[in-house]
């Protein structure tokens, strides 16, 4: 059929402009190191708290004082006992849900409600209630577990503040900090401890407590902190290479 000659013909399209070619010598832009674990971190991470969960968890769900392997020093000490467990079972799940970058982009409002539960339902309360106890349970790494639970307190508040400001870049960091004191002092401190006591020779529990609370959550808080400053380096590097001509 031809086109009636009364109809305007509809122009061509223009060519897409070529992209030029490399300069010659340019170095290519650095690439992401993130790498497996970066880019699921999550799965490790929520393995590792159901497995601390599951071994950690049981005694205390059946209000038995006899089962939590801890000897009762004052009336009370039971019942804050399992409180600090209770909300530091919080902790542990919303942690989880608070590192999840799926859920942190699609479902912002869970992961906003999710921090409020993390700050205010598990790190102020379980802080709380492990200095009440301090210097009943803790009669070796006493210390450890007092600066750790204000330095807890003190990382989550913050972090939680910087949120409501909307200094973002800040309450990750702030945050980043509250989740490894907590997984080096729950976590890694009964690991630490656990693998002393294991030792083919005789290690004084003063020892043991001391090295378990200290280095679970100072070497932590150091890995963190390196790596918040080396991912940030590298930001700076990669938006340099974007505005190198």
């Amino acid at each position: 059929m031809t086109q009636s000659l009364d109809r305007p013909v509809a122009p061509a399209r223009p060519a897409p402009p070529e992209i030029p070619p490399a300069r010659p010598g340019a170095h290519p832009a650095p690439r992401s190191r993130r790498g497996w674990f970066g880019r699921y971190y999550t799965v490790p991470l929520a393995v590792a708290t159901a497995a601390y969960l599951l071994y950690q968890l049981p005694p205390y769900l059946t209000f038995d004082p006899a089962r939590s392997g801890i000897p009762m020093r004052f009336p009370l000490h039971y019942a804050v006992l399992a409180g600090h467990v209770l909300t530091g079972t919080v902790t542990l799940v919303t942690m989880c849900l608070q590192l999840w970058p799926w859920l942190r982009r699609n479902h912002p409002a869970v992961h906003r409600w999710s921090g409020r539960l993390y700050v205010f339902a598990g790190a102020l309360p379980s802080a709380a209630l492990a200095l009440v106890m301090f210097p009943f349970s803790f009669p070796s790494g006493s210390v450890a577990v007092l600066m750790s639970g204000v330095m807890w307190a003190v990382t989550s508040v913050v972090g939680w503040i910087r949120a409501r400001q909307g200094r973002y870049a800040e309450h990750r960091r702030w945050m980043l900090y509250s989740f490894a004191i907590v997984w080096g002092q729950t976590v890694w401190g009964l690991v630490i401890g656990l693998t002393l006591f294991r030792l083919p020779f005789a290690i004084d529990i003063t020892y043991i407590a001391e090295s378990a609370r200290w280095v679970g959550w100072v070497g932590n808080l150091v890995l963190v902190h390196w790596w918040l400053e080396r991912t940030a380096r590298h930001g700076r590097d990669l938006a340099e290479a974007g505005r190198r001509p």
